[in-house]
């Protein structure tokens, strides 16, 4: 088992960060949200037509309202892939699913508390994904 983050686990297509954000944007309402502070996940399966690589594809945002330093908000993402890297096992294997991960805590938290929080949204995930 290889634990390297690669290229096509990052979410960079606009399209799906629209569609995971905006219903409407193609017409579907399938978006689900988990919370787990300090963390807010909007996540979305992706139809079985789409192109994009059968993994799991994440993003990453912690908005400069909630940390106003651009080091805190690196440090948070830096500690939030890790923690990722290190949990997206407890997901389905190949899910086809599109992540957002969005920070809501107001100061810094640290990687034990991150790791917690993505091993909550996974269960979830996988959960709901059961149903």
């Amino acid at each position: 088992m290889t634990l390297r983050l690669y290229k096509k686990e990052k979410l960079c297509s606009l399209t799906a960060i629209d569609s995971l954000f905006i219903p409407s944007a193609h017409g579907k309402n399938g978006n689900n949200s988990v919370m787990a502070y300090p963390w807010r996940a909007v996540w979305r399966k992706r139809d079985e037509n789409d192109r994009r690589p059968s993994c799991t594809q994440f993003l990453i945002s912690v908005p400069k309202r909630r940390l106003r330093h651009a080091v805190d908000r690196v440090r948070m993402r830096r500690v939030m892939r890790e923690a990722y890297r290190l949990n997206r096992h407890l997901l389905p294997e190949n899910a086809a699913i599109d992540i957002a991960f969005v920070y809501v805590a107001s100061d810094l938290t640290d990687f034990r508390t991150a790791e917690r929080s993505i091993a909550k949204i996974f269960a979830r995930i996988t959960e709901t994904l059961a149903r």
